[in-house]
């Protein structure tokens, strides 16, 4: 406020103001005066109920007849209330921007939200609308072109696919057998011979396994001189023999072992899925016992077991959502 009137004589201002005091004072007064006058009269009147009508009555003519009471030319009181209103509009205006700033917040996010989808809509309008013309195209293309022509490309075309999906299935299944042969092998066999699950330890020593694990899973100290006949036996006792023969090279250790009861079961049950077709029933491969290949897979989400018989197991129908 001392901004806005810094301008104002402080004399003058002085001056102004007591002339407004005295103005009303005097006004006052004669309120004052007038409200005696009243009471006197009152007392000499009739106290009947017209008597009071009346009175009433002359009171308020008299109080809208009469002039308001307005600030003389010149008063600093028209700008000081409009200042007092300014300023209680600028502080409702903030404590109103507060309240609404989370809502403000909220519908900015909103709209940057809203702003994101319409761009990928846009993206995705305008990807249908080029494939949509693409297939225009070649629809003309064919519609001139013979129908023997037509079925040729597609069979170029799908000679063309399988080609491409025997080298991938190439690829991926010798990505497998290089991933079962090292390190998954040292592993299963570790399983087997009852040390820790298939990924608990990473770096296992093939030479360590033919010295076994103790009951608590760790593995036991060397000994010089371990018979070969005895791990011969145990390696037959857990992953059988090879065509009902015992194993006779020395290449045919615990790892091997592992490696090809892996390959063989993963085989199998890739035989199994796609001779199955549609018939669920029929991708289930018998299992001789309960093998660490079998546990793995069903860990890995891989293969999972019957829900009523644990000797089956079948591989995981990861297409059969697609497909639907």
């Amino acid at each position: 406020m001392d901004r806005g009137f810094a301008h104002v004589n402080a004399p003058m201002h002085a001056a102004n103001m007591d002339f407004t005091m005295k103005e009303l004072q005097r006004r006052v007064d004669e309120h004052e005066r007038k409200l005696e006058a009243a009471q006197r009269s009152q007392r000499d009147l009739p106290s009947s109920a017209i008597a009071q009508a009346r009175i009433i009555t002359a009171a308020l003519d008299e109080v809208t007849d009469s002039e308001p009471i307005l600030p003389f030319p010149g008063s600093v009181l028209p700008a000081l209330l409009a200042l007092r209103r300014t300023h209680q509009t600028i502080e409702e205006s903030r404590a109103f921007l507060s309240s609404h700033k989370p809502k403000v917040e909220q519908v900015r996010r909103q709209l940057e939200t809203d702003r994101a989808g319409l761009r990928d809509q846009t993206l995705l309008t305008d990807a249908l609308t080029a494939q949509i013309q693409a297939l225009r195209e070649e629809l003309d293309s064919r519609a001139d072109a013979a129908p023997e022509d037509g079925v040729r490309e597609r069979l170029d075309a799908l000679k063309q696919k399988k080609k491409r999906y025997d080298r991938e299935t190439s690829r991926l299944m010798k990505a497998v057998t290089k991933f079962i042969d090292d390190p998954l092998a040292a592993m299963l066999a570790a399983e087997e011979l009852g040390g820790p699950v298939v990924g608990d330890v990473m770096d296992i020593d093939a030479a360590d396994l033919a010295a076994g694990f103790n009951a608590q899973g760790k593995l036991n100290k060397p000994k010089n001189g371990i018979s070969q006949d005895k791990r011969q036996r145990r390696i037959d006792e857990i992953w059988g023999t090879v065509d009902g023969q015992t194993r006779q090279t020395e290449e045919e250790d615990e790892v091997t072992s592992a490696a090809n009861e892996m390959k063989q079961l993963t085989e199998a049950l890739l035989n199994s899925q796609t001779n199955a077709d549609t018939d669920s029933s029929a991708a289930y491969v018998k299992l001789t016992r309960e093998s660490a290949a079998a546990r793995f897979l069903v860990r890995s989400k891989v293969a999972q077991f019957h829900p009523k018989d644990a000797t089956r197991l079948r591989l995981v129908d990861f297409g059969r959502e697609l497909d639907e």
